[in-house]
């Protein structure tokens, strides 16, 4: 039992070890980013894909609001020693923009008496004989992180998240599964983009007899029309529960106990601007408090140990215990997607996580796939189903050459050519723009003559003078993508623009 403990507890320092190591590279980076801000944020775009309509005014204020970010980020993390913050792919919104857009998708209520009164099927467990740590992921029970986007759908996300990890538990499949048939279906009660409630997407999946697969019945980031009858009449497959229940409230023993069963619904406040830029280690800041907005799913908790010169106040061993959550803001916000948060903040948990946790029940495998039904008698033909909603369709990467290529909605740029073939290329974050002779900067193309003296962008003569002006933007290098034989790299590939307008005189 001592050999099986010391194993456990190197475990758990070599965990804390690797996120010092994360950390350190990360204010390596931040090193970088200090150095030349403006090259670094056009990097950032091009990794998060931020485009901001092609309008320079608009890259400017996102600009601004991204260093404010920065200098929070860097007074923030000489305080933190447990976690740290980044400029993650939320880090152009200033805080108040951030609480509009992302942090209002859950409806906190009072649980009514019946609810309480459906029972706690994993209370009997031993609070002793459970896992050191239990992690949802590697056991195939936690579908990939997915995006709700600018819409309040956080509680459809945790919900389904729920009962993808219950049903690959009992089923051994592990399916991902819609969120858009809660969003549009799910209506008497919930509210969509709106916000909602993860027990009353319970509710309708178990009144509804199941819910459809994300493949069936995908995204949009919009409320719309109900597709569930059109879904059912083309026997479409679907996943069912048999319930829900609540585990009891402002009790972290309680929860740990469900986590170790599986993946669980929780509602957190996530409107602090230390949530929104969330980089990686153990959340632990006291100013996260009770006030539910956001939905979320527990997959896992765990345990490390830290240094001895941390300041947290821990006193035995040292030890951070920790929730394992997974967010619905995509794998580029956090850590992949997801967030450590701590554990034992008080009765009510750390961002209020032990205030309304839920979980779906299953007791058996899902109905089979029901056969077409019959064809037709005579007489006029059924209306076809109306398909489920298109998502539109994913923006391509620009083709530079048959190596190389950039990012959607952006330009790719010569940065070495000899003797008419470009050997490296580059990409400006702007559809259409001008690729400066200086070989390093680019200019939008309403404003497409490069002044090299100055550093701006300047319009055309006869289309309003010199007064309108904007600086000029930097290169990001493109990315390698593998050539056909035989294949070489011409300086008139696809999306690229190799004349720019030398500047005029004043």
């Amino acid at each position: 039992m001592r050999a099986l403990l010391l194993v456990c507890m190197l475990g758990l320092s070599g965990l804390a070890a690797a996120d010092r190591q994360l950390r350190q590279v990360h204010e390596q980076e931040l090193l970088g980013v200090k150095a030349n801000p403006r090259q670094a944020f056009w990097q950032w775009m091009a990794k998060h894909k931020k485009v901001y309509a092609n309008d320079l005014k608009v890259v400017e204020d996102r600009f601004r609001v991204w260093l404010d970010n920065l200098q929070f980020i860097e007074e923030y993390n000489t305080k933190h020693t447990s976690h740290w913050l980044g400029l993650n792919s939320l880090a152009d919104l200033s805080h108040e923009e951030y609480k509009q857009k992302y942090a209002l998708g859950y409806r906190k209520f009072h649980r009514i008496p019946e609810n309480r009164l459906k029972g706690f099927s994993h209370g009997d467990l031993d609070e002793a004989t459970l896992p050191v740590e239990v992690d949802w992921r590697k056991q195939n029970a936690v579908a990939e992180v997915k995006n709700q986007q600018q819409c309040g759908s956080c509680w459809a996300f945790s919900a389904t998240g729920a009962v993808e990890g219950i049903n690959a538990i009992v089923t051994g499949e592990l399916l991902s599964l819609s969120e858009q048939e809660l969003v549009d279906c799910d209506t008497k009660k919930d509210h969509g983009c709106g916000g909602g409630l993860m027990d009353f997407a319970f509710e309708y999946i178990t009144k509804e007899r199941g819910i459809h697969e994300e493949a069936d019945y995908p995204y949009t980031a919009n409320d719309g029309q109900c597709q569930r009858d059109e879904l059912l009449s083309s026997a479409r497959r679907v996943v069912t529960i048999d319930g829900y229940e609540d585990v009891p409230q402002y009790d972290e023993v309680a929860l740990k106990k469900a986590v170790s069963q599986q993946p669980v619904s929780v509602a957190i406040e996530a409107d602090q601007r230390a949530f929104q830029l969330y980089m990686g280690g153990v959340f632990d800041d006291e100013g996260c408090g009770e006030q539910l907005d956001h939905g979320v799913l527990a997959v896992g908790y765990g345990m490390e140990s830290h240094a001895a010169d941390d300041a947290s106040g821990d006193a035995a061993g040292r030890r951070r215990n920790y929730w394992v959550i997974k967010n619905s803001w995509g794998a580029e916000w956090g850590d992949h997607g997801y967030i450590k948060i701590r554990m034992g903040r008080g009765k009510a948990g750390l961002c209020g996580i032990a205030i309304q946790p839920s979980y779906p029940l299953k007791k058996g495998p899902n109905p089979p796939t029901p056969p077409p039904g019959p064809k037709p008698g005579p007489g006029p033909a059924p209306k076809p189903p109306t398909p489920p909603p298109t998502p539109p369709p994913k923006p391509q990467p620009v083709s530079c050459d048959s190596t190389s290529e950039c990012p959607p909605e952006t330009t790719c740029c010569c940065l070495r050519d000899i003797a008419g073939f470009c050997f490296t290329w580059g990409c400006c974050p702007m559809v259409g723009a001008t690729c400066c002779e200086d070989k390093e900067h680019c200019c939008p193309s309403d404003l497409p003559i490069c002044d090299t003296d100055e550093g701006r962008c300047l319009p055309k003569p006869g289309t309003g003078g010199f007064t309108k002006s904007v600086p000029w933007a930097t290169k990001v290098p493109a990315q390698r993508r593998a050539a056909p034989a035989g294949s070489f790299r011409s300086s008139s590939a696809k999306g690229q623009q190799m004349q720019s307008i030398k500047p005029m005189a004043a």
